[in-house]
């Protein structure tokens, strides 16, 4: 996982975990000398789940993993059958570190509704200081209070490998001219004017089913399928709005065309290792490549229009 993601991940579950510390750490204070009580215990769990919003299920489990209340859910029903289970092999039970009065699990999907989900747990002790065991509270991670959010970026070249058996087999294969190999001059001709003059600020072309994916600034929820016959025609431009290259793109009007050109020679310049599909965003600025052995590969425009051939295909 890279860096970015797992820094952002990190960041939310320290949040959510200082919303919760302390809430947990007095309901297991309030339940330690109840804690061989049963139904006193679920009382207890009951009048506390009010009180930590959005969780969707209290408990109590022993260190073992032996839940020892019943499930006491948002709706206020009680769950007596939960009782006894054993929850040892639960995400939660195996990253509860013994070493730490509170923990968050990671997400997992929950076994009961199929959702999301992550676990809270504080460990609970008695008069003389004896692990007892925790008290749990679950959470649907879609009802956890939203927080003003920065989305990640992922703005660096990042290398992808692809199906192992189409690894295997790349030297007995040989590329192909496609139809739109044929005319592929004109194609990027059109789709720089599409990018660069109608409000298109992400195209994939590719090569080898003569087609391409487009974006529409306008519209950036559905993307628009050309198969070849579409795309060579330049009365395909008359299909979508004339508008200025968008003052926000991270790419500069004029290397657009070149990203077209490098991908045709990288299409072009062996006949065992091609590139199969190409594509360009020039809102975030990333070229996407898809070659032949099935590897892939994204990375800044301008650190793509720098690569030299021996970067491709070690010569």
């Amino acid at each position: 996982m890279e860096t970015a993601l797992k820094e952002k991940i990190h960041t939310r579950k320290l949040n959510l975990a200082d919303r919760l510390r302390d809430e947990l750490m007095h309901i297991a204070q309030s339940s330690a000398e109840i804690w061989a009580l049963t139904e006193k215990l679920d009382s207890v769990l009951r009048s506390s789940l009010k009180r930590i919003p959005a969780c969707k299920m209290l408990f109590a489990v022993e260190c073992h993993g032996i839940q020892i209340s019943s499930n006491i859910l948002a709706n206020g029903d009680i769950n007596t059958l939960a009782r006894g289970q054993n929850l040892s092999d639960r995400p939660y039970m195996l990253n509860n570190n013994p070493n730490e009065l509170f923990s968050l699990s990671p997400v997992y999907i929950s076994r009961t509704d199929r959702k999301p989900s992550i676990t809270a747990m504080h460990k609970v002790f008695d008069a003389n200081g004896v692990r007892l065991g925790c008290i749990a509270a679950d959470f649907n991670i879609d009802d956890l209070p939203e927080e003003n959010i920065e989305l990640f970026k992922s703005y660096y070249w990042r290398q992808i490998k692809g199906d192992p058996a189409i690894r295997k087999n790349l030297f007995q294969q040989k590329r192909v001219d496609s139809p739109m190999d044929r005319q592929l001059d004109q194609v990027n001709d059109i789709i720089n004017n599409l990018i660069c003059k109608r409000g298109i600020f992400h195209a994939k072309l590719h090569y080898s089913s003569s087609r391409a994916t487009l974006w529409l600034h306008e519209n950036p929820y559905e993307y628009r399928l050309h198969v070849l016959d579409e795309i060579i025609d330049p009365d395909v431009c008359l299909a979508y709005p004339s508008r200025p290259y968008p003052k926000e793109a991270r790419v500069a009007e004029q290397d657009v065309i070149k990203v077209f050109k490098r991908f045709k020679e990288l299409r072009n310049a062996d006949d065992t290792i091609y590139l199969r599909s190409g594509s360009i965003n020039i809102m975030n600025a990333m070229a996407g490549l898809n070659f032949s052995c099935d590897g892939s590969h994204y990375m800044p425009v301008d650190e793509f229009l720098n690569k030299s051939d021996s970067f491709w295909f070690g010569y």
